[in-house]
């Protein structure tokens, strides 16, 4: 990890072992990388800081999300190493059988058919219908108080609560969900090793949460398909019930974790920068210009990784086959390349953020993207009166040890 100005012997980078500071504010270290130049080699890999190259890289057919085949048809490698729910630990488990079918990671084929079928049922429309209950939510989880964890109290419980409403699912699970969610999300490579029982903990999580829509699913066949997500994608057809199950779980552990990350890290970066806030306060209509900045400002997942299926050349590297590439999308968003001041929070970017990176590119763009960010906006406007007069009740801010799915662990405020 780099400590000193671009070019006085950079070390290999690596996403392991940062310091609890680091962590909380990774741009001026992205930044030495990125000025020395923008693929670097390190730790497991090459890692990729330019706006351009992880744009390509991101958009490339070359590119997938498994690592390639060998001559004969063999895997050459495992092909969920390196992805950021395969720590080696539970590569064997129901984490296995569970990620197969989540679309993230998906190489066409097979990727294309299943994404095509989730595009069809998960619709703006589908969205917009959410926006009266989101803010039902958000009314509720605030009320009347003075004080609270911005993560435990609101922006974690909140997007659990609105993919329960979108799969139709009990809202008295929602506790129970997250609970599960949490713990699968700790098979992660970036996680697993913080805590030794973490990879019995997801593989348990896994096996769980794959009973309960197990059993969702058997009670909607029995009783008819309805007008939920779940409902619309059995109607769908062309779905197995594998497929339909890891879908939904993948709807709850990365719709949650990152739009928790995408709200409260929006809120620290208000409280940071008074001027915005005010502005904000004054023009709500600005909310939804100001979400998609601060998603580029900070993005909730800082990195995603790639395996090169072909040959491919980023910037002035050529990347051979089967080499793993780490596309740091917060370095990417952070990049005076592509954005103008990039360190500077501005929703007057035009056009919004001018096509950042925060929720990908190419055919893995963010299937909930427009979820998030309606959850966020909806969300801000109803923090912004309360931001203008807060104050942390506990500093620093304590992030999670994890630089991948980024964000605080807790977040005390009071007004």
């Amino acid at each position: 990890m780099a400590e000193g100005p671009a070019g006085e012997g950079l070390l290999p980078f690596t996403l392991a072992g940062w310091p609890v500071a680091r962590i909380a504010d990774p741009y001026p270290v992205y930044r030495c990388y990125r000025e020395a130049g923008s693929v670097h080699p390190g730790d497991g890999g090459w890692y990729v800081f330019g706006y351009q190259e992880v744009a390509q890289a991101l958009a490339s057919p070359r590119l997938g999300r498994r690592a390639p085949r060998s001559g004969d048809g063999a895997q050459g490698q495992d092909p969920w190493e390196g992805a950021e729910l395969a720590h080696p630990a539970v590569l064997d488990t129901a984490v296995r059988s569970l990620i197969a079918d989540w679309l993230v990671f998906l190489d066409p084929p097979r990727h294309t058919r299943l994404r095509a079928v989730l595009s069809h049922e998960f619709t703006p429309r589908v969205v917009t219908g959410l926006r009266a209950r989101m803010a039902e939510i958000v009314t509720e989880l605030l009320g009347e108080r003075r004080q609270l964890d911005l993560v435990e109290d609101f922006a974690a419980p909140y997007p659990v609560l609105v993919i329960s409403e979108l799969l139709g699912l009990p809202r008295a699970d929602g506790g129970w969900l997250r609970e599960r969610s949490l713990r699968l999300q700790q098979g992660s490579s970036s996680r697993a090793g913080q805590h030794p029982d973490a990879p019995a903990r997801a593989d348990t999580a896994a096996r769980e949460l794959t009973d309960y829509f197990h059993d969702r699913l058997a009670r909607r066949r029995a009783r008819g398909s309805g007008t939920d997500l779940i409902g619309l994608l059995l109607a769908a057809g062309g779905l197995t019930t594998a497929e339909i199950t890891a879908t939904c779980i993948h709807l709850l552990t990365a719709g949650h974790e990152t739009t928790t990350h995408l709200i409260t890290k929006s809120a620290l970066a208000l409280l940071d920068h008074p001027a915005v806030l005010a502005e904000l306060c004054d023009r709500p209509a600005l909310v939804p210009d100001a979400v998609v900045e601060l998603a580029r400002y900070d993005a909730p997942v800082q990195a995603v990784t790639r395996w090169a299926q072909e040959d491919e050349q980023l910037g002035r590297h050529r990347i051979p086959r089967g080499t793993k590439l780490t596309l740091l999308l917060g370095a990417a968003n952070r990049d005076p390349a592509r954005f103008p001041h990039p360190d500077r929070l501005d929703p007057h970017r035009h056009p919004p953020a001018a096509r950042h990176l925060a929720f990908g590119l190419g055919i893995h763009y963010c299937l909930g993207a427009a979820l998030a960010r309606t959850e966020a906006e909806i969300a801000l406007a109803a923090l912004l009166p309360r931001l203008a007069g807060a104050a942390l009740r506990e500093a620093p801010v304590r992030y999670a040890p994890d630089l991948v799915f980024h964000g605080p662990e807790r977040l005390l405020l009071g007004w």
